[in-house]
Formats: C-alpha cells, sequence, structure tokens
C-alpha cells in the first residue's frame, strides 16, 4: 500500500495487513519503525475502504521493545525515547480508537514496547509458542506502549501488579485464561487464521463494532446513567445505516446480511 522500509503493509479485499518487518532486529522498535507505525495506523484507521487491520510481525519474534542497541544507557537518552513513545502511542491509540475491528496475531515473544501493540487488538490470537513479556524492569524503566493502561482493564488490577513487579514470561495459554488473549492457535496456522478472522470481522457491520468498540473504551470512564444513555445514542443512530436495513430484511427472511459497512 506505501513504501515503507520497517513494516509490511498490505490490503487484500477491505482487510489490511501490517506486519512489523524487522525480523533480524527482533522487529525492535527502532525510531523509523515507531515513525512508519504511527503513519501507517492513522491511514488505516481513517480509510472507509479498510474494514478489519490485522497486525502481526515477519520473522519468529512479534515484537521485543525498544531497540536498545541505539541506546546510551543515560539521560541523553530522554529525547530520543520521549520522540520513540510518542509515535508508539500514536499507533496504539489509533488501533484502539480505530472505527474498525483490529485483530493482532502474535507469533513470537511480544516484550516491552511490543506487549502494548500484542494486547491492544479486539481479538487477540497468539501461536502455541509465543509469550509475553513486561520486561521493563529488566533495564530499569517504567512501561509504556499502553501497557499500564491495558493490563489493568484486561486482567484486573491484582494481576496486571503480578504481571508488572515479578515480571515473568506468560506462555500461550496462560494469557488465554487470564484474559491477555483470545485464542491459542499453531504455530503453522497462525497466519491463515489471522486472515480467516479479519475477513470475518471485514464482513461483518462495521458501523456497529465501531459503536460497541467504542463504548468498551468508555465504559470504565463513564458512570452508569452516562453510559446507558450513550449506549440508547448508538443504537438509535444506527437504525439509519444500510447495515441494519440489511440485517433487519435478512433476519426477516431467515438469510445471511450482506453487511457493506455503510
Amino acid at each position: 500500500m506505501s513504501d515503507y522500509r520497517t513494516i509490511d503493509v498490505r490490503r487484500e479485499g477491505s482487510v489490511a495487513r501490517l506486519a512489523f518487518d524487522r525480523p533480524d532486529a527482533h522487529n525492535a522498535l527502532n525510531e523509523r519503525m515507531a515513525e512508519e507505525i504511527a503513519t501507517a495506523a492513522q491511514k488505516l484507521a481513517s480509510d472507509d475502504d479498510v474494514r478489519c487491520i490485522a497486525v502481526t510481525a515477519n520473522g519468529p519474534v512479534f515484537n521485543s521493545g525498544a531497540d536498545l542497541t541505539a541506546l546510551a544507557g543515560d539521560g541523553s537518552d530522554e529525547p530520543r525515547l520521549r520522540s520513540l513513545t510518542a509515535d508508539l502511542h500514536e499507533f496504539v491509540s489509533q488501533l484502539v480508537r480505530a472505527p474498525k475491528p483490529v485483530v493482532t496475531g502474535v507469533n513470537g515473544v511480544a516484550a516491552g514496547g511490543g506487549l502494548g501493540p500484542a494486547i491492544c487488538g479486539d481479538i487477540v490470537l497468539v501461536a502455541e509458542s509465543a509469550r509475553f513479556e513486561f520486561a521493563y524492569p529488566r533495564i530499569g524503566l517504567s512501561g509504556d506502549g499502553g501497557s499500564t493502561y491495558l493490563l489493568p482493564r484486561l486482567v484486573g488490577l491484582r494481576r496486571a501488579q503480578e504481571l508488572t513487579f515479578r515480571d515473568e514470561p506468560v506462555d500461550a495459554e496462560a494469557a488465554v485464561e487470564m484474559g491477555l488473549a483470545t485464542e491459542v492457535v499453531d504455530d503453522d496456522a497462525l497466519d491463515e487464521r489471522l486472515t480467516a478472522e479479519a475477513e470475518r470481522l471485514a464482513d461483518g457491520p462495521t458501523r456497529a463494532y465501531a459503536a460497541t468498540k467504542r463504548l468498551l473504551v468508555e465504559s470504565f470512564d463513564n458512570s452508569l446513567d452516562g453510559h446507558l444513555g450513550a449506549e440508547a445514542e448508538a443504537i438509535s443512530e444506527l437504525t439509519n445505516s444500510e447495515d441494519f436495513a440489511r440485517g433487519h430484511a435478512a433476519f426477516g427472511g431467515g438469510d445471511e446480511p450482506d453487511f457493506v459497512g455503510e
């Protein structure tokens, strides 16, 4: 879809696939990759022709976080890390707020700055041999990439505290059991399963998915009455959508709806 050097972005039909593509460096985030993922996420989130975004990685590692070889290990790294995290956070923010489903396919280790991108999907598929690692305490840093925002919401505060302060690797099965991931997939079948899940969601009622996604995220900040009002507003507005008309007609006729995302 565009000329990137550190990520691979492709589009097939209404599904866009974004893959980290620095396999020789364990897909570690350098400044160029951070800039490219932020730019790509902005474009994909705003592209009405893209109805689902799939995020994965090329090579055996999903993402190992910041490229530590580019850091000096002292205060001179502050501006570099500020720039890197700004782009990484824009990437995660765009995916979390995207008005369309996001599916992540975690094909290997997701550590440090790679953890947030791995778990920020609406559906998180994880290869059997993959694992999640907080990793920041090992280099004396706190979390970024949305990890400290997402972890308490996905697994609860007490479990998030365990994951961050004990900093023990979480394998695929445990990740599903605690709510970090949705489904464990055989290593050899991950790409096929990721494609199938993304295509299924892309064929769905995209505007309804977008409204539901927004409501889920906002639920943590809303009062009950405020949130009930937001639900009423969203569902009422969707009666004007083409997908509602198609879904209603198909339901009445006993057919499968042909949604168009409008």
